[in-house]
């Protein structure tokens, strides 16, 4: 099942189910937040209408602007979960890495997602502009203590995200121990969300085994496999709820999709390919992104048939 949210005037917009080709889509006549809230009881109602789609039903998407699938949340934790990705920003910034057994995560800005097409406002190049293309999921309430794998069972949908970054400011909160507050601007969010089991066989083990496209200004920047975690999204959702409870909606992202062939496959995010470029040369050679830049990121499944959506971004003068 595939759900988008519609721009209406309202902070949350509103909540439609897509056809699986993303062509058609019917109102739900409530909000994501709304869904999420009550999940076992909208969940029927809203593949109801996703059997509708199926049957030829629903109007066109064409024209239609879709804002983040949440376009705020009360919840956004981001992860760096996979190694490859950790070594080489260790490597860039001169820290250390973390314990073992031990999931990276913070909690970031969550009141607000840009939509897959917006401009990307920011105040200046030299904060160090970059992209971080990730996977994400979205959960209904989670108990506080779960297991891994009892948290399987409360990923009710999967998203693709670009987590946009101010490298130049990042070290400056890292060495505060308190968080990133300036260095992390709101997120993109591509469209579509989709639950589980529409990615098939590739979606195991709680991780996305599929390759994230990424495009600067044209060209392709990388095309990691996600299914590299070092932990998976079962393991992350666990790791948040150890302590507390997580409210329905919260987002848990990925961190940069990275691979260890991170020379062959290209990078999800320019701090990356910066970092191999010191392995490699002493010194970066790449510089962060300008005002006009854009960024384009996808995910296919394996029959070529867009999972998310796209997103297709321009950085602009804030």
């Amino acid at each position: 099942m595939k759900l988008a949210t519609i721009e209406n005037g309202t902070p949350d917009g509103a909540l439609v189910v897509v056809s699986a080709d993303g062509s058609r889509h019917l109102p739900a006549g409530m909000t994501m937040q709304a869904a999420l809230d009550s999940w076992n009881a909208s969940e029927p109602a809203l593949r109801a209408l996703a059997e509708r789609l199926d049957a030829g039903e629903g109007d066109s998407t064409n024209g239609i602007a879709f804002a983040a699938p949440l376009p705020r949340a009360w919840q956004w934790l981001d992860g760096s979960a996979y190694r490859s990705h950790g070594e080489l920003m260790e490597t860039l910034f001169g820290t250390e890495p973390p314990p073992p057994g031990r999931p990276l995560m913070y909690q970031g800005l969550s009141h607000q997602f840009l939509s897959a097409t917006a401009n990307v406002p920011l105040p200046r190049e030299e904060d160090g502009i970059d992209f971080e293309g990730e996977f994400g999921i979205v959960t209904d309430f989670v108990p506080m203590g779960v297991t891994p794998e009892q948290a399987l069972s409360h990923i009710k949908l999967l998203v693709q995200i670009n987590d946009w970054s101010l490298r130049a400011l990042a070290p400056v909160e890292m060495k505060t121990g308190f968080g990133w507050i300036h260095a992390k601007p709101a997120c993109s969010v591509a469209p579509f969300a989709v639950t589980p089991d529409v990615l098939g066989d590739a979606w195991r083990d709680g991780r996305v085994h599929l390759p994230l496209a990424v495009d600067w200004n044209g060209e392709r920047f990388g095309n990691a496999e996600g299914g590299a975690m070092e932990f998976g999204f079962h393991e992350l959702v666990a790791h948040a709820a150890s302590t507390r409870s997580l409210c329905a909606g919260t987002i848990i992202g990925s961190g940069t999709v990275s691979n260890s062939n991170f020379r062959e496959i290209g990078s999800a995010c320019i701090a990356e390919r910066r970092g191999i470029e010191m392995l490699d040369h002493g010194k970066p050679s790449t510089s962060f992104m300008h005002f006009g830049d854009t960024v384009r990121m996808e995910a296919r499944l394996r029959d070529g048939s867009l999972l998310f959506g796209a997103i297709e971004q321009k950085v602009v003068k804030g």
